[in-house]
């Protein structure tokens, strides 16, 4: 009897032991003139919800209230929790908590400044015809818009492409370019030429070498590198 007893307290602490995971969290202080550290937490995941973003709050409201980190919808919808998770970029709330996980920092700065680079508004040269009304759009010139209106600009994409590393101050970058292209396939839209005229150039559009991180990491589905090949056949007049 002694020794089932003895057995089943092994159990239990091994079963224990297997629910704590520890986070290294990649922390940097603007204040703080140091290098970047790796800071560890361990959490017991029974105690947690399932997403990498409930443990990160656990850790934040529990552990450290310095933790700091962006969040909103925790539905997959604002891309405000984009980071990158085990050495690939997704959201972390709809990223479940692996063995080992670890949770690391995502710089988007420059995205920003190259997203308002491209106008992304509707530009008119024409007066509207139906003043105070929406410019009317047919169903097929609206459906060329999928794959593209959807993004939340969570910049997924872009810090997982190489050529983005490389060339982060003059490559637009796939979120860029695919919201590039979202309004110059847009039919409402009257400076498709300006537009094309604008990222014609070997930085800003040509430094996409078709990689394709950015698809494998877009947590909608969406595939920029696509859009982009669109605009590179617009500006050999092959694109349709």
């Amino acid at each position: 009897m002694a020794s089932e007893v003895q057995a089943q307290q092994v159990d239990l602490k091994a079963q224990d032991k297997a629910s704590l995971k520890t986070f290294s969290i990649y922390r940097w202080n603007p204040e703080n003139p140091k290098k970047p550290e790796l800071h560890e937490y361990e959490i017991d995941l029974k105690e947690c919800g399932p997403m990498v973003l409930d443990a990160l709050i656990k850790i934040k409201n529990e552990m450290d209230p310095t933790l700091t980190f962006r969040r909103s919808c925790r539905e997959g919808i604002c891309g405000s929790c984009a980071m990158n998770i085990d050495g690939c970029n997704g959201l972390a709330c709809l990223t479940k908590i692996a063995p080992s996980s670890s949770v690391g920092a995502t710089t988007i700065t420059p995205l920003a400044t190259h997203y308002k680079s491209i106008e992304p508004w509707l530009k008119r040269k024409s007066p509207p015809t139906e003043p105070g009304k929406e410019i009317r759009q047919s169903k097929k010139d609206r459906a060329k818009l999928d794959g593209m209106y959807e993004c939340i600009l969570c910049a997924c994409c872009s810090t997982s492409c190489p050529s983005y590393w490389w060339n982060p101050e003059t490559y637009l970058g796939p979120a860029a370019l695919l919201h590039a292209n979202r309004w110059i396939s847009d039919s409402r839209d009257e400076y498709t030429k300006e537009r094309l005229d604008a990222i014609n150039d070997e930085f800003k559009l040509y430094r996409c070498h078709t990689i394709l991180n950015c698809a494998r990491a877009c947590p909608k589905g969406l595939n920029p590198g696509k859009q982009i090949t669109h605009i590179k056949q617009l500006q050999l007049g092959a694109g349709a």
